[in-house]
């Protein structure tokens, strides 16, 4: 029962969020924060994205039956019911309040907040083509919220962290979204690849992903990072424009490949990089 679970919010996705929360967890503390707040975090992190998603395929589950790309989730399928589905959305989120809880006074006073924002996005593809950047800013408060889980406190180093991790994220949404462009016209559903057509949209992400090299290399000036994040900074821009290259108005047939493989690279390579900077 668990594996279908697994299955249905894409458990392996927490690759895209949670090695920027532990950026932003490390920096704060200067090494390693201990064994509980990395627990505690790591739980907190993986219950909200949990949650995100479960109310993501609720709120889409009529969208899901109709489009031949989703037809095989979970949901669709009744692999997972929807009472079920409901409940394991709120078990997420009174897990994630719990290890705020655990974390501190700040962090637990932030948590619906969070909740509120990440369970929100779900709605915007029905009314802006902006989506891609409120999903982006969801997964951009990972490094704060590692941050504020050691000190209680904001710091521009994790806020530049989140911006580029919002850029990022918009840019390979946006590239995701492509698959379904005329899909989502037709149901009246709002992206990017919807309202401007694919060559813009890849012009789009293409944008935002320079954005969030940019603020990635802010960042990193920021935190006083040395040689070896600035070397994974580079190995990761070059993914992105190799993610860009593959890519094309007349062929987007490897985007699953630059979307999950590329981007679970990046993000795993930025957060080496942060971490031996750290203790190298």
């Amino acid at each position: 029962m668990a594996g279908r679970y697994a299955r249905l919010v894409k458990i392996e996705h927490s690759v895209f969020a949670l090695p920027f929360a532990y950026v932003g967890l490390f920096l704060a503390a200067g090494g390693w924060p201990g064994l509980g707040k990395f627990f505690l975090l790591t739980v907190a992190m993986v219950a909200v994205r949990s949650y995100s998603m479960a109310m993501n395929r609720l709120a889409d589950l009529r969208f899901d039956r109709e489009n031949p790309r989703t037809k095989r989730r979970e949901l669709v399928t009744g692999e997972v019911g929807v009472p079920g589905a409901a409940l394991f959305t709120a078990g997420c989120a009174a897990l994630f309040v719990a290890a705020c809880a655990g974390l501190n006074t700040l962090c637990l006073a932030l948590s619906p907040v969070v909740l509120v924002w990440a369970g929100f996005y779900s709605l915007t593809k029905r009314f802006t083509w902006m989506c891609h950047f409120i999903l982006g800013s969801v997964l951009g408060l990972s490094p704060v919220a590692g941050w504020l889980a050691y000190e209680p406190a904001f710091s521009v180093r994790a806020v530049l962290f989140g911006l580029g991790v919002t850029f990022w994220t918009a840019g390979f949404d946006i590239l995701y979204a492509c698959q379904d462009v005329e899909f989502d016209r037709q149901h009246g559903l709002k992206s990017v690849p919807a309202r401007f057509g694919v060559g813009a949209a890849l012009a789009f992400s293409s944008l935002a992903h320079v954005n969030a090299v940019i603020f990635y290399a802010l960042a990193g000036w920021a935190a006083g990072l040395s040689w070896f994040y600035f070397l994974f900074f580079a190995a990761s821009a070059g993914l992105l424009l190799v993610e860009h290259l593959i890519l094309s108005e007349n062929d987007m047939s490897r985007v699953n490949m630059a979307f999950f493989t590329i981007n679970g690279v990046v993000a795993a390579g930025l957060g080496l990089g942060v971490l031996l900077d750290i203790f190298v």
